[in-house]
């Protein structure tokens, strides 16, 4: 069943709506208005970038171009051209509990901005009562039937309409809505945080099979001259010094061998972790430097556009943006606060009557508050937001430096690895040749075990040292997509599905020269 309005209740009610929307729309906003912090005005992340990055004169060590400008691909781990890592880190982007959680916090900070954006809709509350009652009888019966003990059944509709006359709500509203788009870039971060942690644990794997195969190597290698000295020491030709030298160094160099297989089946667990896997899952990816294919060019973004790309930057600039509501939502508590309300209800000591002629009130009204005496409450609060904008500025404008920093470091050491990894072939060629001629001087009884143990050794380094080298020219090129915000706006993706909290960040803006 459902009540009838009394007479005069629909004018009433369109009173209220009437005055609601024109309040609404008439109402200011305090606080500062939300500005973009203006774009880096460098041009360049160092005094001199090098654009060349020389050959290394191996495969794995081609020559590399800097392209200013060029565009990060969505799938960025892509230019290594390895299909067992792309599998990878498609793998750890579903399964990875990290993003998984980071997805949900989305989730959490969009839904709560869609409460609070409720708050600029009337509310419309109903209750349903029914009380048992016993009236005194030293007081007349209040009832007509003069029964002392009666029920009382109500039913009624309230409405109620904050006017946020100041922009309270609308302020808090634009503070969650910045909320929800600094998790957004969180979630995005975490994207590329986790693809680039699964590249550099690939090229650890590959970088450590290939340490274990120089060392193994070596290891034959000395195994090979301990073969000669026996056979010399036979003939009297070496001394048994000799011999039990070239033993200790074999016994040095074999002990270097398990704590490279101990780090690679530890990376092999760091890769099943990342992939959301238990480590007793066996893997079937295996790294090899050989498989993997260093990109010819690399993209450098303008410093303008770096910070419209990095997630870390885009949700620092979303929490400065939330600090600066905050502000006018302290403001605005400190001015009345008004509120509508109409209410219609009907009361009957049975339920067969409770809506019969005459059993119906209603009212309308409007509140206003306004606190007189809190103790400086909320002007502390107010002072409280505008250092809180202050503490998220400050910390916008330190990550926009360490991503400075971070682009420039990545450079720097792609410019050194190059040079690094070239001085660290010549070096292995020609120690390599040199322990050739050793050994075999050896072999004819011309020279000392000495200088063929030096030879060794020299080799042993050079080798591990090319390896190492060869690696970080992989590492640092990763860390470039990463340092550069890794392409998130070039990537595929469906429509969100609420369901999954898939993230849909603003993409960058063209800078603004270029707008």
């Amino acid at each position: 069943m459902r009540a009838a309005l009394p007479a005069g209740m629909p004018k009433y009610r369109k009173l209220v709506g009437t005055v609601a929307a024109a309040v609404a729309l008439s109402g200011c906003t305090l606080g500062p208005d939300f500005v973009r912090p203006d774009a880096p005005k460098a041009e360049a992340y160092l005094p001199d970038t090098a654009t060349n990055l020389v050959a290394g004169g191996i495969d794995g060590g081609e020559a590399q171009r800097i392209v200013q400008g060029l565009d990060i691909p969505g799938q960025w781990w892509g230019v290594f051209q390895s299909a067992e890592l792309n599998r990878l880190i498609e793998t750890a982007l579903q399964a990875n509990p990290d993003i998984q959680a980071a997805a949900a916090g989305l989730k959490i900070a969009r839904e709560n901005a869609r409460a609070q954006r409720a708050t600029l809709f009337p509310t419309l509350q109903g209750g349903i009562g029914a009380t048992q009652n016993q009236a005194p009888a030293s007081l007349s019966a209040p009832t007509a039937d003069n029964s002392y003990i009666y029920g009382l059944f109500t039913i009624g509709l309230t409405l109620t309409y904050n006017l946020d006359l100041w922009g309270a709500n609308r302020r808090q509203i634009e503070s969650l809505d910045a909320a929800a788009e600094a998790q957004c870039f969180q979630l995005e971060g975490a994207y590329l945080s986790l693809a680039s942690n699964v590249v550099a644990a690939a090229i650890l794997e590959a970088s450590l099979r290939a340490q274990i195969e120089a060392t193994e190597r070596i290891i034959a290698a000395q195994r090979g001259t301990l073969d000669i000295l026996n056979r010399q020491s036979g003939l009297g030709a070496v001394t048994g010094a000799d011999v039990a030298a070239q033993q200790a160094a074999l016994a040095q160099v074999e002990a270097t061998l398990p704590p490279l297989q101990k780090a690679l089946a530890q990376q092999r667990n760091l890769l099943a972790s990342l992939t959301g896997r238990l480590t007793d899952q066996a893997m079937i990816e295996r790294f090899k430097l050989a498989d993997l294919r260093l990109p010819q060019e690399l993209p450098l973004s303008l410093p303008s556009k770096m910070v419209e790309q990095r997630p870390d930057v885009r949700a620092a600039e979303a929490n400065l943006h939330s600090a600066s509501a905050l502000v006018g939502v302290a403001i605005a508590n400190q001015f009345p606060n008004i509120v509508l309300n109409a209410g219609i209800n009907t009361q009957s000591l049975t339920t067969a009557t409770l809506f019969g002629p005459g059993l119906t009130g209603s009212v309308v009204g409007a509140n206003a508050l306004q606190t007189i005496l809190d103790g400086g409450a909320l002007a502390a609060r107010k002072r409280a937001a505008q250092a809180g904008l202050e503490q998220a500025d400050a910390q916008y404008r330190s990550t926009v430096i360490g991503a400075f920093r971070n682009v420039a470091d990545t450079l720097r050491a792609l410019e050194y690895d190059a040079l690094t990894l070239r001085a660290a072939v010549a070096a292995e060629q020609a120690t390599a040749t040199s322990l050739t001629i050793a050994r075999r001087r050896l072999e004819l009884g011309d020279t000392t075990y000495i200088f063929v143990l030096t030879a060794e050794l020299a080799y042993q380094q050079a080798s591990l040292l090319r390896v190492q080298a060869q690696a970080a020219r992989y590492t640092d090129t990763a860390a470039l997509f990463q340092a550069l915000g890794g392409g998130w706006w070039n990537r595929d993706r469906p429509e969100p599905d609420p369901k999954t909290g898939a993230p849909r960040c603003r993409p960058p803006a063209a800078p603004q020269s270029q707008r």
